[in-house]
């Protein structure tokens, strides 16, 4: 029998042997008995287990004590006590009888004796203190019930007849029931407001200035009830409520929660009080009101006159009982009370059943009526290369990770040798952490109460945020944010958005995993796999999103962000607690000083982009510890790292993509809703298409290409290349200027004033310099870390989109998004045979990446990769050592990746047969003024930017160039200066970004900016001509523009006039794409909001509402470049889902498409088929009839001047060209 099973059947025995002189003990046992014997089921709380493993513990060493005392007082000199140890089950199975305690007396030597007595005591010393823990926390307990008691109950109503009534009530309350007032108050309730107080709730409504207020407070009574803190709730709702500047904050969906809040409760004194306020500030009770007082009346089994006379008050409100079970959203216990009650009035009553699931909605669009048909498109949906069993494995270990919420991965620095110094290091750290972790755990104690306090004044405090997590895992927060600190500091508002989301995210996970939603959705997600599994049928092939559908996973409620300003107050307030407790030796900053402790993050203001910030920075002395230490892991967030199973499909404006953690399809600022708002009027089929789109982008299995990371690895862990993309490590930053000795002597005494500027200057560029290098190697850590992690693993990135519909994988650090090294780690892991023309095609990319032979034919790029044979292969078999062609390409990595497919292919016994896995690229040409060409119909246009079938492929940039140039010689002819410096330095990389970014709405200051960097580039050209030059340039640029692509700017400028004046009238502009994506522009005049207090008060901009005005510079300047990319991103989607459809592996990154080398001829004739079907679309025609519905058609404001203006601008849809959109479909170099 195990000690503390014989400690519990014992219980009995203490007791009778207990001595008559110690009843307080005696009491005390008693009153943990309470808490010990209430709940004795085996599914008790870990903490409760231990509760009472430490009180039974306690009993058995009691018992023995009193045997003991029981012996000596019958006269035994000497007793030995066997050894019971209660941390472990002991060796005997029950006591010793007295007679064998004598006997064992006798033969035992007096020191053994007093060894055992010795032990004896400190078990008694040990349990001693236990019972000392578990006397706090009953005296926690009990200080957090009289803190209850404090909280205020009853409202102070400013309604003088409603103070009055409320008086005599509650001093009749022994005469007249509770449910008996709640009947006739709500008799006497206003069936509709009064004139002030709808005028009063109109301004309310209208406030912009307390809309962000109001949502601080809604989020806070949320929290107050998710943590079970109604008590508190209420005390600040009735403290709002009884001063007259507080309550115009508060809203009926606030008083509706705490009423629902006490009806969980049963509590229905406080409910009527709340009813009373509700009354006093002139509101109605609405569904939510009535279901909260019924549900109460159901748990206290109320009479049937009481709940009778509430539904009739409720039906004269104009409000249906029906509406109680289909309107208002309840857990099934909530609904079973409210059931109860009703019919306790209406016995026959029976709740509606629930709605049948909707029938499957289509989608009407023209452009999508292919990818929807159910009949007469024969269809070849992907699968994947993986068996079920093996998805159900990668299933479990996503979700294990998003349990978790962080990924630690080995960090691919470069190993050090566990010296003495390193282990010695590696000590310290771990015996400082220990210590952080006592500190931080005490100072959120105290901040807790602090806020505790605030709350108990009334104020919407952060008390309930912090009790959402434990106070464990708020320190590993805190020491992983500590950890990952970069040695030049944080922003502290940036710090603060980061740990406020943290916790929210976590928040989120923990609620889901609380209420069954993990259990469900790991049912429904086996299911769904039958779908994508390679050795599964199904009865029908449909799309991931159909197929969930069809599942019936219910949707998870959506859970509303908290407001930025919580989030940053929070961050914020959590930030504070990390300074204030982490704190080391001042011996390890200075060997020599004091060993007084010293913070370890400092609190520094500093210039960026010449505006001064708050900054946490830690000490030199602590990141000098860490690199001693040079621990091995990083710590990422379960968001941050692409996952290990297919992603959600995308259902909803927010549901799809990871398993539990939140996420949006469309990424915005923090804290706007106006995105979210417009997604979630749309009728649900009107989004299909944006959907599909991002569930199959996402659904594609992506692998690691080992040979390239074992080569970047190599030059990582040696001193880097920047020349190949790979950061030189910290020690390769350029040092100070020599005439700078050391920090403390300064500049030399002896250099002049002018070499003393020199020197600063010279010193401010190298500090840039080397914090530059320093940022990129952290972000190239993360990258290749990311990769080695995922080295012998299939993953998958989940995608969104933003504002316009352009589409990015959600996971930032490695992605296909990213540069040419990060592209080219990456290949597909499920592969294709090569087939008759695949190692062409990759013949024709490496010579794309190489930059090389731009305007050639593709025959004549797939002969040039045949004389380079012999480069190609030595590239592939030395890359570090042999002839090293590849370095010289414009994408050297992506180059290399291809070189090691070409080599592989061609050596295989059969290259059709070669199973490739490589990505292979087609890029639009300059696809912005592609769009702008298809719109307008420009023939001239047209030609330049590849519509048009031609023998070789046009080059716009050159093509600019050459008219430049054109214009330049005409100038110097005449005498122009800098026309004749500029001669021999005009050329298609000088011009090509402004030419590729005119398009998307670049000023010309932003071009000559682009043009003069261009320029500094060239090492022989005149540096005191750069801005003269650059100024020139890119007005001949505009020019060589304006010339070549007229319907280009004529569209462009149409589309600038519209947005100016949309602006003027008040409004952000906004438009649907051709797809049925709504789009807003989220261009507002900023509102200022501040944090108050602690180290810093921080200031934010908030541009996120509607309300606020638009500002019209960046609404009129981003409406052609925003619209173009929803076109892009139009364009892209369609292409997508066509090859989804005929069984491709398609991804993008926006403009440039990828698929398998076998594969590509098939995507080309999608892409320009899907091009030609969106652009036979009246889009323009389209824009303007949508536009004038939207901002003219209101009377109210017909009669502006603004709007008239604007009503004669939309009707001017600029004419377009003769060209003949079919030619695309023709033109080979269209996408190349």
């Amino acid at each position: 029998m195990s000690a503390l099973g014989w400690g519990r059947r014992a219980a009995g025995l203490g007791r009778a042997l207990w001595p008559a002189g110690r009843p307080r003990l005696l009491a005390e046992e008693e009153a943990f008995g309470g808490v010990r014997g209430h709940r004795r089921s085996s599914s008790a709380s870990p903490c409760e287990q231990d509760r009472r493993k430490d009180w039974g513990h306690a009993e058995l060493l009691e018992v023995l004590q009193a045997r003991v005392r029981q012996l000596q007082a019958e006269g035994v000199s000497e007793v030995t006590v066997k050894r019971v140890d209660v941390a472990l089950a002991p060796e005997a199975s029950s006591a010793q009888s007295p007679g064998k305690a004598r006997a064992g007396a006798e033969g035992a030597a007096p020191k053994l004796s007093g060894r055992w007595a010795q032990k004896l005591d400190k078990e008694q010393r040990l349990m001693q203190k236990r019972k000392q823990r578990l006397e706090g926390r009953l005296q926690k307990r009990e200080r957090t019930l009289a803190w209850q008691r404090q909280l205020r109950v009853e409202p102070r109503l400013l309604s003088g007849r409603l103070a009055n009534q409320l008086q005599r009530w509650e001093q009749g309350a022994a005469r007249s029931p509770w449910e008996e007032q709640l009947a006739q108050l709500l008799q006497e309730a206003p069936q509709r407001l009064s004139g002030d107080a709808a005028k009063a709730s109109a301004v309310r409504g209208s406030d912009v200035r307390l809309e962000g207020q109001r949502q601080r407070l809604l989020s806070f009574f949320e929290c107050c009830l998710l943590t079970g803190h109604l008590p508190l709730a209420h005390h600040v709702l009735v403290t709002h409520h009884s001063r007259s500047r507080q309550q115009r904050l508060l809203t009926l969906a606030m008083y509706n929660m705490v009423m629902r809040g006490w009806a969980r409760e049963g509590s229905f004194k406080e409910l009527v009080y709340v009813f009373f306020m509700v009354k006093d500030a002139g509101l109605a009770p609405d569904l939510l009101s009535y279901a909260a007082a019924l549900q109460c009346m159901g748990r206290l089994d109320q009479d049937a006159s009481t709940v009778r006379r509430c539904l009739k008050q409720m039906a004269q409100d104009g409000l249906q009982l029906q509406g109680l079970f289909t309107a208002v959203p309840l857990g099934e216990g909530e609904r079973a009370e409210l059931l109860r009650a009703v019919r306790k009035a209406e016995p026959t009553f029976r709740p509606p059943p629930p709605p049948p699931p909707p029938a499957p909605q289509l989608n009407t669009s023209p452009l999508l009526r292919e990818v929807y048909a159910k009949q007469g498109c024969p269809v070849s949906y992907p699968r994947l290369h993986l068996p079920l069993k093996k998805l159900q494995d990668l299933f479990q270990q996503q979700l294990r990770v998003e349990l978790a919420t962080t990924v630690t991965v080995q960090s691919v620095e470069k190993a050090q040798p566990p010296t003495e110094e390193v282990l010695h290091a590696r000590k310290t750290l771990a015996d400082l952490r220990a210590t952080w972790e006592t500190a931080l755990y005490q100072e959120l104690q105290e901040t807790k109460a602090s806020e505790a306090r605030a709350a108990r004044e009334g104020r919407p405090s952060l008390f309930p945020y912090l009790c959402l997590l434990s106070e464990r895992e708020f320190v590993g927060l805190l020491l992983q944010t500590l950890q990952a600190l970069p040695a030049q500091g944080e922003s502290l508002l940036f710090l603060a958005h980061e740990l406020g989301l943290r916790v929210f995210n976590r928040h989120i996970v923990q609620r889901k995993q609380l209420s069954k939603q993990v259990q469900v959705l790991e049912q429904h997600y086996i299911k769904y796999l039958h779908l994508l599994a390679s050795d599964t049928q199904v009865a029908e092939r449909c799309l991931p999103r159909q197929w969930w559908e069809a599942l019936g996973m219910p949707e998870a409620p959506h859970e509303q962000p908290w407001p930025v300003s919580v989030l940053v107050q929070l961050g914020k307030q959590l930030a504070e607690v990390l300074v204030q407790a982490v704190q080391m030796p001042g011996s390890l900053a200075a060997p020599r000083g004091p060993g007084s402790l010293i913070p370890v993050l400092y609190h520094v203001y500093s210039f960026r982009s010449f505006r001064q910030i708050g900054i946490l920075k830690p000490h030199p002395a602590f990141t000098q510890l860490l690199e001693a230490a040079a621990e091995r892991t990083l710590t990422f967030e379960s968001t941050e790292v692409p996952m290990l199973c297919p992603p959600l499909p995308w259902t909803s404006p927010h549901s799809g993509a990871f398993l539990l953690s939140p996420t949006k399809m469309m990424r915005s600022v923090e804290g706007t809703q106006q995105h979210q708002l417009l997604l979630e009027r749309c009728p649900p089929a009107q989004l299909h298409g944006a959907l599909d789109a991002l569930t199959q982008l996402g659904n594609c299995a992506w692998r690691v290409n080992g040979r390239v990371l074992d080569l970047v690895l190599e030059l990582f862990t040696d001193k880097g290349c920047p020349r190949l993309g790979v950061p030189a490590p910290p020690s390769e930053a350029p040092r100070p200027p020599q005439g700078r000795q050391t920090p403390k002597s300064g500049l030399l005494p002896d250099l002049s004033p002018a070499d003393k500027a020199e020197m600063r200057r010279e010193l401010a560029r190298r500090l840039k310099v080397a914090r530059e290098m320093q940022s990129l190697r952290a972000d190239a850590l993360c990258r290749l870390s990311l990769a080695q992690h995922l080295r012998h693993r299939v993953f998958w990135l989940p995608h969104n989109m933003d504002f316009r519909g352009r589409t990015y994988p959600c996971p930032p650090h490695f992605n296909h998004l990213g540069s040419d090294l990060a592209r080219a780690l990456l290949e597909f892991a499920q592969g294709r045979p090569l087939g008759p023309h695949g190692l062409d095609w990759l013949k024709i990319h490496l010579v794309n990446l190489t930059g090389l032979k731009k305007r050639e034919s593709l025959q004549a790029r797939r002969d040039f990769a045949d004389q380079l044979m012999e480069d190609i292969l030595d590239s592939a078999d030395q890359p570090m050592t042999g002839r090293r062609w590849w370095m010289e390409a414009d994408e050297p990595w992506q180059a290399l990746a291809c070189c090691m497919e070409i080599a592989r292919a061609t050596r295989a016994p059969d290259p059709a047969a070669y199973i490739s896995h490589f990505p292979v690229h087609q890029d639009g040409s300059c696809n912005g003024l592609q769009h702008y060409a298809a719109l307008g119909r420009d023939s001239v246009g047209a030609a330049s930017v590849n519509l048009l079938p031609s023998d070789l492929p046009q080059d716009v940039y050159s093509g600019v160039a050459a008219q430049v140039e054109v214009f330049r010689r005409q100038d110097a002819e005449q005498g122009v200066r800098v026309a004749q410096v500029l001669e021999g330095f005009i050329s298609r990389k000088v011009v090509k970004q402004t030419v590729m970014t005119v398009v998307y709405g670049v000023t010309r200051y932003g071009g000559r900016l682009q043009i003069e960097k261009r320029l500094r580039e060239l090492h022989d050209f005149p540096q005191e001509f750069l801005w003269e030059a650059s100024h020139y340039l890119v007005r001949q640029v505009f020019n060589s523009l304006q010339e070549m692509f007229s319907g280009t700017r004529s569209i462009q400028r149409w589309l600038t006039e519209s947005a100016r004046l949309i602006s003027h009238t008040g409004s952000a502009v906004e438009w649907v794409t051709p797809l049925g994506i709504p789009v807003i522009q989220p261009y507002h005049r900023d509102s200022k909001v501040m944090i108050k207090g602690g180290i810093q008060s921080l200031t934010f901009s908030s541009s996120g509402d509607t309300s606020q005005k638009p500002n019209t510079l960046k609404q009129k300047n981003g409406f052609p470049p925003n619209f173009i990319h929803s076109l892009d991103s139009s364009h892209m989607m369609l292409t997508a889902l066509h090859c989804y459809r005929k069984g491709l592996t398609f991804v993008s990154v926006h403009d440039c498409f990828w698929t398998h080398a076998a594969d590509v001829a098939v995507m080309n004739q999608v892409c320009r088929e899907q091009f030609v079907r969106l652009h036979s679309q009246p889009i323009l025609h389209d824009l303007s009839r949508f536009l004038v519905k939207r901002f003219c058609s209101d009377s109210r404001v017909s009669k502006s001047v603004w709007v008239s203006r604007l009503l004669d601008t939309l009707l001017s849809v600029p004419k377009t060209g003769a060209f003949d959109l079919e030619q695309v479909k023709r033109s080979t170099y269209f996408f190349s």
